[in-house]
Parts: structure tokens; sequence; C-alpha cells
């Protein structure tokens, strides 16, 4: 179904924005040939680590015909995240936890999710198209999608870059069976900068471009299940949901303006610096109330506990020992594992630690 009408575009990228969308571009649904090959050699190389989920879909995820036969356009959108502060400001404050900053406020994919419903319902009253619309969860490529379509461009880190937004954009898709004008793809503009792979705690990037996801405190701290490996649980310092300082050294995000951000997304107060003796001393019930309406639910109190336990293991706070030395009989032995770690580590000499 082909759609060139100009107005037709200019009035979505109006509706995009009126939805809370900052950036907004379409692309065909052949518009990165090389996902399925790239995708297949991370996959072989073992670098998405127990992400399971990710073989499982490939045959879908590689192209967007892939997933839907009918679809014709992408229309690729992005929503601003932002911060007003410096995601890297906690790193010293040892006896708080460093949460990512796109987990301090609401959880984006319901926000996001309900924005792209609006959007595509507005499209199919104006142009009788079919479509889907997708957010994170599904089998989708957001990001080499989201360089085809103009957003911005894949930096070293292999997260999307944008000259508007630096890396502070939520991704979102909505494919459908329209033939529209495509955007012009993004050039890549990270020249020789190195910023974000020599920021990496735990050298998770064994090249430009490449990430190996088993070293990376995101994946460690939110996708693992199992015990933390003891190579990178120094490495981890304070962090307790993900890790922003790939993200934080972009020299693109002084470009970034805050106020581009979707309110949605303004920090939570309890979640900005939360306390590693509030976090220890969590149950399920508590962990619940306290990160309802968070994308931190999503991995439970038992990761939650075990990620602040590390971290008080690197705080060099001994406070937090009788706490810990509690949590050694959690009945989560992932919990008590980490737990008795953190005991060990702070009763150590402190020329040891």
């Amino acid at each position: 179904m082909t759609h060139g009408n100009p107005l037709l575009r200019d009035r979505l990228n109006e509706e995009a924005r009126a939805l809370g969308f900052s950036a907004i571009g379409v692309a065909r649904a052949d518009c990165a040939p090389l996902t399925a090959q790239r995708l297949s050699q991370w996959l072989s190389d073992g670098a998405h680590g127990d992400m399971i989920w990710m073989e499982e879909t490939a045959g879908r995820r590689g192209s967007p015909s892939a997933l839907w036969p009918e679809v014709q356009s992408i229309i690729s959108l992005g929503m601003s995240y932002a911060p007003t502060l410096d995601p890297l400001a906690l790193a010293q404050q040892t006896e708080h936890g460093r949460i990512s900053v796109y987990a301090q406020g609401a959880d984006y994919h319901d926000v996001i999710k309900k924005a792209l419903k609006a959007l595509a319902r507005w499209l199919v009253a104006e142009a009788q198209c079919d479509l889907k619309v997708f957010v994170d969860t599904a089998p989708v490529m957001e990001k080499p999608l989201a360089e085809a379509a103009g957003l911005g461009w894949q930096g070293k880190h292999t997260n999307l870059v944008s000259r508007k937004d630096g890396s502070w954009l939520f991704l979102g898709a909505i494919y459908t069976t329209l033939e529209l004008e495509p955007d012009t793809p993004h050039k890549i503009h990270c020249g020789s900068c190195s910023a974000c792979l020599d920021a990496c705690p735990t050298n998770a990037f064994p090249a430009p471009y490449r990430l190996d996801a088993r070293r990376c405190i995101s994946y460690l701290t939110i996708e693992h299940k199992g015990p933390i490996p003891h190579e990178f649980r120094e490495a981890i310092g304070n962090r307790i949901y993900g890790c922003d300082d790939c993200l934080a050294v972009c020299p693109w995000n002084r470009f970034a303006d805050a106020a581009r951000r979707n309110q949605a997304f303004v920090p939570r107060a309890e979640l900005t610096a939360p306390a590693l003796a509030d976090l220890l001393a969590l149950d399920d019930m508590a962990f619940r109330q306290v990160f309802a309406g968070s994308p931190i639910k999503r991995i439970g109190r038992g990761r939650m506990v075990r990620n602040a336990a590390i971290a008080a293991g690197n705080s060099g706070q001994p406070g937090l020992i009788p706490q810990l030395q509690a949590l050694t009989a959690d009945p989560d032995p992932v919990v008590s594992e980490a737990a008795g770690w953190a005991v060990e580590k702070l009763s150590a000499p402190a020329a040891a630690r």
C-alpha cells in the first residue's frame, strides 16, 4: 500500500511528538540486511550469555519480514530519558547503590507501549493500514532499524547515539503495510573517540561496536540469575541495577537536552540513591512495594539483594556486616553466597580491602 503523501508524514511526526516521542524516522523493511548475519555471529560467539531467548527468537529477530512478511515500512521512534544529574556522581558514595538512569522513573515498557498504541490507532484511522507495535520485549532489533531510519547511529558501545538526545533514548517501532517514504540512514560520527570503550569497568567490549554481554555489568546485575562471577565483583562497585558508564562518557551527550525528556522518566526520589542497608533488608513484599511501576520489579527480590550484597562487600562499610551475616542464612542460595562473600571482604583488614 503506497502512501507518499508528505502531509501524512508531517502529521505523523506531529502526532508522535505530541505523544511524548522526541525522535521519529522511517525505513524500508529491508533496511538492515546485515543484521541477521551479525546477530548469528554474536550468538555463535556465546556473547549473549544465558539470554537463551535471544537464540530462540534469532530467526524472527534477523529481519522485519521474517517476523511479519507483510511489513513494508518501519516507523522507528525514540523517547528521551536524558538525565539532569551526572550518572557517575554516586561512584564514591559507597553506602548507596547506583541504579541505571533508565530505571529510576516509570517502567519504559508501559510508557512507550501506551504511546505506540495511541500513535498506531491514529495512523490506522488516517491511512487504513495494517500494523504492529513493538517495544523491547519483542524479537525486534531496534537499534539497527533506528540507525537506518535516521534517528542516530550505533556507537562503539553498540547503543544508539543521537545528535539531539545523546545516548539517552528508549526505542520503539511500528511495523506497517504502508509504503512510506524512507529517511536517510544516519552516518556514524564516533571518529577516533574510544571514551565508551575505555570507561567500561569490566572490559566488556572485545572490539569497537562489539559487546560481550557476559562481561557487562548491566547483564550481570539484571539478566544473569546465578552467582556473579568473582572476577567482576570488585569492578561492579556500588552498581545494583545496570551500568551507565559507557553511555555517560559519550561526548555527544553534551547536546542532550533534558528538557526533551519524557516526564514519565523523571527519577523517583527513592531510586536516585537508595541506601544499601535498606536494600539488604528487603523481603519479597517490601521489594514489590518499593519497585512497583519500575522496570526493576522484573528481576525480583533475590537478584536485587544479591546485587546489594556485592555492593556492600565493596563499600568498605563494616557497619553492614550484621545485616550481611543474617543474609548468609537466606533461603535463596545466590543471596546467601553473595552475603557470605561480602562478610568475608568487609571483615578483612582495612589494608587488604
